[in-house]
């Protein structure tokens, strides 16, 4: 047995008066993600524990100070569990609670304490993650598409610990959307040059920021996220359907789905200082306007489309600044499919031939954008990975330059011996971004030009 340098000890101190008081482990619940697993400890007051990990075999182990288990350990299934193939406890002095992880292979753990929120007390959260997988890039450079296929994200709201809104009827929002996801993932793959990549296909959280990159890493041309609202007057119905805003919320409802939507990753368990600093990054995207623009004609159609197959709650499309609708090259919409809170959309909500029906109407509206053919791509400026000669035009004729996939406008000057800000003022951009098939104008250079 061989014990591993790194020791790590994570927690949050017990307020003095409760020093001595146990901490009672309510119980353990567990969540397997394609990329990991987590473990969340529901625990009746902040706690102090000691994480370590052991090899000869492989196991985490987990000391609880002052702790006592209140409840039986789930059984894991380690056929299903690829990292997990079991857990149990012990006591190795009078005070300490050991919970020792069985694992099937070395893993990188992550481990880190929430405070209570309005569906749960204080909770220990530990993530196993594959010790060879590594973690995504920030934003990774999505892959050059080599077909037509139109690609879209299909992002099922909430997940895991995040149950979203539950009806009167004890309909789960996550469960619901989840099922409707699925079935709009059936009809976008029958139809011809058509692909869905399921953001979430199964009961795990996905980080509000890492739906988004997900997206963005198999390239996706548009992004629907599914949802279904709740409202504490139960006479409230219907769908609607959300955009992004960086001016602020186009109404006063619009502001407070987006704070709830925003707030999921508290109840999935994303460490707020993970969650600030990704967050942050994502919003120094240069290409969030003309996106929004593309999200608002996208969310029109969409709308037109639910119109006819069913109630719908507002008659034009909201904004606000939904996190998850943050992606900077796709039409990105948010869709509530209908009221949890109202009894008639809840039996919706649970009937299959509905559920169908609801994909069927969302992927219509896809269907209503993308034969427009206005899906296009926007290119963040980028750092030129070769050095391109310069091109100069004949004397007394205006130069023009088409703008291909790859290009940047810093790479454009240089291939014309001009400067950025020349380029810039001869075409009247402010940005750094730059349209594929825009047509820019190429002012004379210092020499020859």
């Amino acid at each position: 047995m061989k014990l591993l340098r790194t020791v790590s000890i994570l927690g949050l101190v017990a307020f003095p008066l409760l020093g001595y008081a146990q901490v009672a482990v309510k119980n353990l619940r567990m969540w397997r993600a394609p990329d990991h697993t987590r473990l969340v400890f529901d625990l009746s007051r902040p706690i102090t524990h000691r994480l370590f990990s052991l090899s000869d075999p492989h196991r985490i182990v987990i000391d609880m100070e002052n702790a006592v288990l209140r409840s039986e350990l789930p059984k894991v299934d380690a056929k299903q569990d690829a990292i997990l193939r079991g857990v149990r406890s012990g006591r190795p002095d009078g005070k300490t609670l050991r919970i020792v992880l069985d694992l099937h292979k070395e893993v990188r753990p992550k481990t880190f304490v929430l405070k209570p929120n309005k569906r749960y007390g204080h909770r220990l959260v530990i993530d196993l993650y594959p010790k060879a997988k590594r973690r995504p890039k920030l934003i990774p450079k999505p892959p050059h598409k080599t077909h037509g296929t139109l690609i879209v994200a299909v992002d099922a709201g909430h997940g895991g610990d995040d149950f979203g809104a539950v009806g009167h009827r004890g309909t789960v929002e996550k469960e619901a959307v989840l099922k409707i996801a699925r079935y709009l993932k059936g009809y976008i793959n029958a139809e011809p040059g058509m692909r869905a990549v399921m953001i979430r296909n199964g009961d795990y959280y996905i980080s509000l920021y890492k739906r988004t990159t997900k997206a963005r890493r198999h390239h996706a041309d548009l992004f629907v996220s599914i949802h279904a609202d709740y409202f504490p007057k139960r006479g409230v119905r219907g769908a609607s359907v959300y955009a992004l805003s960086q001016r602020g919320a186009t109404s006063s409802q619009a502001k407070i789905l987006a704070d709830k939507e925003n707030a999921a990753d508290l109840f999935g368990g994303v460490r707020l200082s993970d969650k600030d600093d990704d967050l942050a990054r994502l919003l120094l995207d240069l290409a969030m306007t003309q996106t929004i623009s593309d999200s608002l004609e996208f969310g029109n159609d969409m709308l037109r489309t639910l119109k006819r197959s069913g109630p719908i709650h507002l008659p034009n499309v909201e904004q606000a600044g939904f996190a998850v609708l943050k992606t900077p090259d796709m039409p990105s919409i948010l869709v509530e499919t209908a009221f949890i809170s109202n009894p008639k959309d809840e039996k919706r909500l649970r009937s299959a031939t509905e559920q169908r029906h609801i994909a069927h109407s969302i992927f219509r509206g896809i269907k209503r954008y993308a034969v427009k053919g206005k899906i296009k791509k926007i290119m963040v400026a980028k750092k030129p990975k070769k050095k391109i000669k310069k091109r100069v035009g004949k004397k007394g004729k205006q130069r023009q330059h088409i703008v291909k996939r790859g290009d940047t406008l810093s790479e454009i000057a240089v291939q014309y011996g001009i400067t950025l800000k020349a380029l810039r003022k001869a075409n009247g951009i402010t940005g750094h971004i730059v349209r594929i098939g825009k047509r820019l104008r190429i002012p004379a250079g210092r020499k020859g030009g």
